[in-house]
């Protein structure tokens, strides 16, 4: 699959690094950008590792174009909290970036960032050709599930999880009952979860979706086993994410701990 020299900009997580490790074994030149306390220094054994800040706007640009690189791939977290508290921290070009935007919700500042990127010359490519085996199938199932009412919150949960992902609040809702007890906001889906529990309870249903129109070059929605310890902190019982549109970080680490927790995974398409 060798290609053109391609720029990962890496967040958090294990997203960025499954990527690299992939692009690596198919032998592809990559320069990589590293958000300084967020990305894994483990990044540095797949390609050349340039460390900023996300406040380094015109840095980047400058060591990407230096490194000759075209085709960008941005994958991993950077707490949308933190963008909005340290725009004082924001180089120049930054601040005239974020100060011109019509609203900072997540998919806004993401999707104004590529169009930015894209005004420099470089291209945004889909990176699912490196990342489809991390890909939910619909049917995906973790401990199967006999409860109706369960089966009926998962129903209720991810119809309300897309509508919310589509107006670009979250992409998390935790529901019991046919009550929605959480929506994820700024705060992340782990600290959704942890509030799902605080206040429905044990016995919750954490329903995670995609925009209806969701852009697979950035923002996919992610689950791993951080989720799960997540979910066993705030006893939710049922984990339901959009089939095709969600991806899945250390499969079998990930089936081992949802068996021990007594957690039901499934993949719904939508």
């Amino acid at each position: 699959m060798k290609s053109d020299k391609i720029g990962l900009i890496a967040g958090w997580g294990d997203l960025p690094l499954t990527f690299a490790k992939s692009a690596f074994e198919k032998n592809q030149d990559l320069t990589i950008i590293a958000i300084k306390s967020s990305a894994s220094k483990e990044l540095e054994k797949y390609g050349k590792t340039h460390w900023f800040s996300f406040t380094e706007a015109q840095k980047i640009i400058d060591t990407l174009k230096k490194e000759k690189v075209k085709n960008l791939v941005m994958l991993g977290k950077i707490e949308h909290k933190s963008i909005l508290f340290h725009l004082h921290k924001f180089d120049e070009r930054a601040k005239n970036f974020l100060f011109s935007l019509k609203d900072k919700r997540a998919k806004s500042i993401l999707h104004s960032i590529i169009n930015e990127l894209e005004k420099e010359g470089f291209e945004f490519i889909d990176p699912t050709p490196y990342l489809s085996s991390l890909l939910v199938e619909e049917g995906f199932l973790v401990n199967p599930i006999e409860d109706e009412n369960i089966k009926k919150d998962i129903e209720f949960g991810m119809k309300i999880a897309k509508e919310v992902a589509d107006l670009d609040i979250g992409q998390t809702v935790v529901v019991k009952d046919g009550v929605v007890i959480a929506v994820e906001g700024v705060e992340g889906t782990d600290k959704c979860i942890l509030r799902g529990g605080e206040l429905g309870g044990e016995g919750t249903v954490v329903c995670k979706a995609a925009r209806k129109n969701q852009d697979m070059r950035y923002d996919v929605p992610v689950i791993g086993v951080k989720t799960l310890e997540s979910m066993k902190k705030a006893k939710a019982k049922v984990l339901a994410v959009e089939s095709g549109k969600t991806y899945l970080l250390n499969k079998d680490e990930f089936i081992k701990k949802a068996k021990e927790y007594k957690i039901s995974v499934l993949g719904v398409k939508l």
